[in-house]
Formats: structure tokens, sequence, C-alpha cells
């Protein structure tokens, strides 16, 4: 059983853009960060202990996404601090062309809805002891995509977007009396490197006319999962410069 004391966080989708900034700003706090991905550690992270505390874990598989909570309960002192449920899958027809509901096959849907929405409650039903011995926070990535026709973003992802949203709802008030808090943020057009083609005319019509950075958004992810948002819970904070309004 580890002997670290530090705060801990369990991250999916850490590798690039939100998850990787979210990992710099927990890290440079002191928490310890386990996460979880499909792909091997990546190695331009920078965090210390980072390669020790990956778990390889394919989250459109609910079979491994249900076996991993032994793992990652094995790694922890009996609690868990926060759990960040960033990641997410938005695939693309042919030519990166949108996927909408007359073109995505049942196949596609099941594997967005296991990835973007079931592994979020999964996760967190299976760690829910560790997460309420430490009276800790969880927050679901959703999207701006999950209240609007994108115009990029695919039929599946976001409906999936949408479901977490109400999901955030629900499980903050099951959560709420095992003294967890569960929140949602919702971020808009940000600077990452899967950004589709066209996003600038996104952008000319939001109000602060700029893309959004990912540390904007992990700063966000850090405020609701810190003790300064500790009356805080079951609610989608926009992360969009606007776009929303």
């Amino acid at each position: 059983m580890p002997t670290d004391d530090r705060r801990v966080m369990l991250l999916t989708g850490a590798s690039r853009g939100i998850g990787h900034a979210t990992v710099k700003r927990f890290a440079r706090e002191g928490w310890r960060i386990i996460t979880c991905s499909r792909q091997p550690f990546p190695e331009q992270c920078p965090w210390g202990g980072g390669r020790e505390d990956h778990i390889q874990v394919d989250l459109a598989n609910p079979t491994q996404t249900i076996e991993a909570i032994a793992e990652i309960r094995d790694r922890l002192n009996g609690k868990l601090h926060a759990l960040v449920n960033n990641a997410g899958i938005s695939p693309k027809g042919e030519g990166g062309a949108r996927l909408n509901t007359l073109e995505t096959d049942l196949r596609t849907w099941g594997q967005v809805f296991h990835v973007n929405f079931f592994a979020s409650i999964i996760l967190a039903r299976g760690l829910k002891e560790e997460l309420s011995a430490a009276h800790g926070a969880v927050v679901n990535v959703t999207s701006i995509a999950g209240a609007r026709v994108h115009p990029f973003a695919g039929a599946a992802y976001s409906t999936s977007k949408a479901a977490l949203a109400a999901l955030t709802r629900e499980m903050a008030h099951d959560f709420g009396p095992l003294g967890v808090r569960v929140n949602a943020i919702a971020p808009g057009e940000i600077e990452t490197s899967i950004l589709s083609p066209g996003t600038e005319k996104i952008v000319e019509t939001l109000p602060q006319r700029r893309l959004g950075q990912p540390r904007e958004v992990a700063d966000v992810i850090w405020f609701l999962c810190s003790d300064q948002s500790s009356y805080v819970t079951g609610t989608e904070i926009e992360v969009n410069g606007g776009q929303h309004v």
C-alpha cells in the first residue's frame, strides 16, 4: 500500500490538450497524478512519477474499465481527492466530415458513449469509497457542443456530452451525502492539436474574439477540485469566451 500522503487526482485523457495542461497544473500544486489512457505513457509528459502512475486501459471497453478500478484502488492509500473525467472521442467521416444522426453507425454510437459517458460513472461509482474518504471532487468535462448543434462535433459526441451534463446533476445529488462534490466544465474552442479547419470562422463570432488556452481550462478544473469551491456542486461552468451567450 502506498505511503505517499500527497493529494491524489485520477485523470482520464492526459496525453494532450486540456488533459496535459491539467496534469501540469496539479503537478505544480504538488499533487500525485494517476492517469488512464488507451495509449502507453506519453513520453512528452513532464511530471515526476508519471510513468509509474499511468494505467493503460481502453475506456471504450466496459470490461476493461471495470477491471481497471481494482488496479487504481491498489495504487491509492484509501483516498482519492479528485476524479477528472476528461477523456473524449469525436469520430469523423471521410475527409474529416461531421458524422450526423443519419450517418453514424450503431457501433460508433456505442464506442463514443462508452468513452465520453459511461466511463465517467463507472469510475466514480467504483471509487466512491476513496472519494468519500477524502471528501473529494469529481469534474466531468462536457462541451459547448452538448447544448447546440456544432459545425464540427458529430451527433454522437454532442449527445454524449449533453448526457454527461445531466449525469453531473444526478451524481451531485447522489454523491453529496457521501461528502463528494460533482461538477462539470463545458469548454468551447480551445487551442489544441485537434481543432478542425474552419474554427477561425467560429472565433470571429465569439465575444472575446480568440481561442481559449488549455491552461485556462485547467485553472477552472483546479478551482473545482480545490477547497475554494467547497460549496459548489451540481453545476456546469462554461469555459468558452462567451460562446454560449
